[in-house]
């Protein structure tokens, strides 16, 4: 059955809207008293409601930006059986309503947490633990976060490539590569660094 293309048009939309809700900068404004744009990297997002307000309060920020990622890509999927290529416009649409929330005027986070998100709601427990397992380690040995998530995309690009190799996942990755690569361009126009301890080592 195909999918219906006004369902498809108004989850898209929800989506973007869900994506658009800035719970990091809110819950930073709502505990803190402050923007966390002024921390770190200026990013409204919850790696900086981490170094502003601790662990908890980072955890909380990243788990409201994951959440809406979910929500509407599963709704739509399971509820209202919008599947395959269909799909691909509801979960851009959650990824760039963070990265461009019209709540901050178009100038949103850099999407990660959504967007592991919105895979969860896609493949489940599988790509966000290979996604958490390999940023993990790619976090320890690179001192660039954009480099460590360019090079977690490369193993889940690789993954899928040969376990699942259909058009819609490879496109979802493709779209998803270059979005994150966009919002890390900044890292990305320097070349990799190891981190200390890997240098120390290798000088070794």
């Amino acid at each position: 059955m195909t999918p219906d293309p006004l369902a498809v048009v108004v989850w898209t939309v929800i989506a973007f809207f869900s994506g658009s809700l800035m719970f990091s900068l809110w819950l930073g404004r709502l505990a803190l008293g402050r923007d966390i744009r002024e921390v770190g990297d200026g990013n409204p997002g919850s790696t900086n409601v981490l170094r502003a307000g601790g662990l908890r309060l980072g955890l909380l920020a990243f788990l409201l930006d994951y959440i809406k990622g979910i929500v509407p890509v599963a709704i739509a999927r399971y509820g209202f059986g919008i599947y395959g290529f269909a799909l691909l416009p509801v979960c851009f649409a959650a990824m760039l309503g963070h990265a461009y929330s019209p709540w901050v005027g178009f100038r949103g986070g850099k999407a990660a947490a959504v967007t592991m998100g919105v895979w969860t709601a896609i493949t489940l427990w599988e790509a966000p633990t290979l996604a958490g397992l390999t940023l993990g380690v790619w976090f320890s040995l690179l001192a660039s976060s954009g480099w460590a998530m360019m090079f977690t995309l490369g193993c889940l690009t690789a993954y899928y490539a040969i376990t699942q190799p259909d058009p819609e996942t490879l496109a979802l990755i493709a779209g998803t590569i270059a979005l994150i690569g966009w919002k890390y361009r900044a890292d990305l126009t320097q070349p990799p660094v190891f981190r200390s301890w890997v240098l120390r080592r290798l000088a070794r």
